[in-house]
Formats: structure tokens, sequence, C-alpha cells
């Protein structure tokens, strides 16, 4: 026992070093030129055969006019190449979460108690996950990092995936506010041993002591003289005064409904995160401007009676709608690599490419509050960039070549990448 236990540890040991030489990329300074590639603004707007100026970190200029002959200027030839936004998954625990259920001690991501507002995601953040280098390879710049667990859960923040720190990581602090909806669904004799209770009644009643919790908030808040300090209540204000939104996880349209009541009686701003039945009150959630994080796309339907690729054709209906929505990729497996893939399948059912590429870019920094420094590819925002050999939407060609955080030429290794040339060395693979 003693001898597979020292095994087990030292091939944990092995692993937790595999990228301990990538360090964070120096500050951006002076100016950059991204020449004669093919540019993607994310606004929807395509630009062939064009260059873009980065000055300090900053988008400077972008067009053909630029000198690229500036003395001093670091120069990347994007002749025949795309170029795009970075993207951004907008609800996920990567940092939070390393190796899932297997090992407890490398997950943080989940508080004892029901209310929980005053817990804040970003201190428990692990910049030196391993999984971050992964989603770098694939385009992947930033995260809404978001806190689990049981009706309030805390709040998320938005992180740059290039940093030494919690500190250093930090794009928007404390941005949302996160409430797991308990489930409406029906399913009878699922895990009930007592024939009397009724789940559906003792969801609502959770519910209304959420409702309830806020009310007191509200009246809280109102005073200005409270004489003792609730750290519950302060950790809301920002939902009253909107400078913070409310995520509202639920996914069947009796839990969307339940939201849109959270919208009437407190005037919150609310997102709604999984909602795979928001097909059904499109109309409705835009009449509310109510946004949406589709999380699961490559899922199955969540009524036996929808169409098996209703998850497919969401994203279009609520394009349609007007609806503000962004995709990202919760698969337990995936651990976010497949988010410009799930945008390409959006793409095959409905939205045009420059559509589906928005959901994974300016959608979601403008649902993340972030959209006026990221997301797209214009003059005075943050050179948040990434460059592929193809197109990032087809996993048969997309290949991330060059990736910058805030004007920083970040070094795209990672473990698969480490794990591939040792193996290919050792058995001569070219």
């Amino acid at each position: 026992m003693k001898k597979i236990l020292f095994i087990l540890l030292t091939s944990i040991a092995s692993n937790a070093i595999a990228q301990d030489n990538i360090s964070p990329a120096p500050a951006n300074k002076g100016i950059t030129i991204i020449k004669n590639g093919t540019i993607h603004t994310g606004t929807g707007t395509v630009l062939a055969n064009t260059s873009i100026q980065v000055n300090n970190g900053k988008i400077e200029k972008i067009g053909n006019d630029i000198n690229l002959n500036t003395t001093g200027a670091t120069i990347f030839d994007a002749t025949g190449m795309q170029v795009y936004p970075g993207f951004i998954l907008s609800n996920t625990n990567i940092g939070l979460r390393e190796i899932a259920n297997q090992v407890k001690a490398s997950n943080d991501y989940n508080e004892l108690g029901e209310l929980n507002p005053n817990i804040k995601s970003i201190v428990a953040y692990n910049t030196e996950s391993k999984i971050i280098n992964t989603l770098r390879s694939n385009g992947i710049l930033f995260a809404n990092v978001t806190p689990r667990g049981s009706l309030i859960a805390g709040t998320s923040s938005v992180v740059q995936f290039d940093a030494w720190n919690w500190e250093d990581a930090v794009y928007l602090k404390d941005n949302a506010q996160h409430f797991y909806m308990p489930s409406l669904l029906s399913r009878p004799g699922r895990n009930n041993v007592d024939p009397n209770f009724d789940p559906i009644k003792a969801a609502r009643d959770r519910i209304e002591n959420v409702k309830q919790f806020f009310r007191l908030a509200k009246a809280y808040n109102a005073s200005n003289n409270n004489g003792v300090t609730n750290l519950k209540f302060e950790a809301v204000k920002g939902l009253f005064d909107k400078s913070q939104k409310l995520f509202i996880h639920c996914n069947v349209v009796k839990e969307m409904l339940t939201a849109i009541d959270f919208v009437k009686e407190f005037g919150f701003d609310v997102t709604l995160v999984g909602a795979s039945e928001s097909w059904q009150i499109a109309p409705l959630l835009k009449q509310n401007n109510i946004s949406v994080i589709l999380e699961e796309m490559h899922s199955l339907p969540t009524s036996v009676d929808d169409d098996i690729d209703q998850p497919f054709k969401t994203p279009a209906i609520l394009q349609k709608a007007g609806v503000l929505f962004a995709i990202t990729d919760e698969h337990a497996e995936s651990t976010g690599r497949n988010l410009m893939f799930n945008a390409g399948t959006a793409a095959a059912y409905g939205l045009t490419k420059e559509e589906a590429l928005a959901a994974i870019t300016l959608n979601a920094a403008k649902i993340l509050g972030v959209a006026n420094k990221s997301g797209s590819i214009e003059v005075g925002k943050d050179a948040n960039i990434i460059i592929s050999t193809g197109d990032v939407l087809d996993m048969r060609t997309s290949v991330i070549t060059k990736a910058y955080i805030n004007g920083r030429d970040i070094n795209l290794d990672d473990k698969h990448k480490q794990l591939n040339k040792k193996y290919s060395d050792k058995y001569s693979i070219k």
C-alpha cells in the first residue's frame, strides 16, 4: 500500500512541474504591428489584407496606412492568416477546479451553506492551473470564474490567462452574483422515498427564501444608519445600483419565468446561465432585457419532445429575437477547450460565422461588463488578439500561432504540446 501511494504521489509531483517553465509575458512597451492579416473584428466586420498597430498594449490604428517601417516596431507578418479578438469563457470554474472530484485538495469552488453572497471566487483562483495553458493554445484568453454551490454562491470575476497571481489576473473584479435556482422540473419517483414530499413546492419555498433575503437586503441598504454591518447584505449592494449583475443558473421555462419575477420585483440586471429552453420564450427575454449564456451546445435537448438538434438551433433563434447571448463550454471533460467549436456548430445551424464569433467575443464581453476594453478589435481597446492559420470555428483548420493579451506576446506552450513532443521524439514521429 505504501509503495502504491509513493508511486501515485511521485506521478502527481511529476505532472505538477510539467509547465513550470512557462512564465507570464512582460508588459508590452512600444509599438507592435500585425500586418496584412484578415481581421475579424468581432463586430461583424471582416477586413481583408489589413494591419493593426498596437502601442503600449492598446490598439492604436487599424488600416492600410500604417507605417511598417516605424523605428523600433515589432512586426508580425499575418499574410494569409486570420486575426480575431481573444475568446472569452463566459462561465467556468477554471482555476478553482483542477482534477474534478478525484483530488479534493485541488477543488475550491463550493462553500457550505445556501446564502453566500459575500464569497469571492477570485481569491481562490489559481493562476498555475495546468488547464489554463491548454485553453490559451486554443485562443481562449479570458474567463469569468464563477463559484458553485446551492442558491446564492457568491461573486464571479473576469480574469486574463497570463498572470503571476490572482491580483495580476483580475480584469474585472466581482462583476456578478450567482444564484443557482432549485429545479422546477418535475421528475416523478426520482429519489423520493416520502410519497408525500412535493419537490416543486420545496423548490419554490427555497426560491421564496432567496426573495426574502433580497427584500431584507434592499431595506438594509436603503438605511443609512444600520448600526451593525451585515456582510451578506453589503455584498449585494451592487445588484440594487446595477454595478453588478445577477446570474441566474436555470434551464426550463418555469425557472426562467421565475427569473423574470426577480427583474420585475427588484429591478436587477439579470443574465440566465444554461437557459436550454430559452428559445421558447426568446421575445419575452428580449422584452425584459435579459441576456443569456448558453452552456451545453453539444448535448441532448432538455425535453424528449424537442428536436434532437435543438441545442444547435437555439443560438439562431435568440439572434433573430434580438436577445443578447453568449456561448460557453461547460463540459466537464473538455474543460472549456471546445468553446470555439461550440460556436462553429451554431454557425452550421443558422448563425453567420461572424455572429457565432461575436457569441464568444464581443457578446460575452458585453454580458460580463468588459466590452469597453475587450471583446473586439477596435481602436482604443486592449490588444487582446489571436492569430490562426485557418478558420478558428472549424477544428480541422484552427491552428493558433500567436496570441496577445494587452499587447503582450504570450507563450502558447502547454502540457499537451510538451507531451506530444516528448513521445514524438521517443518514437521518431515527424
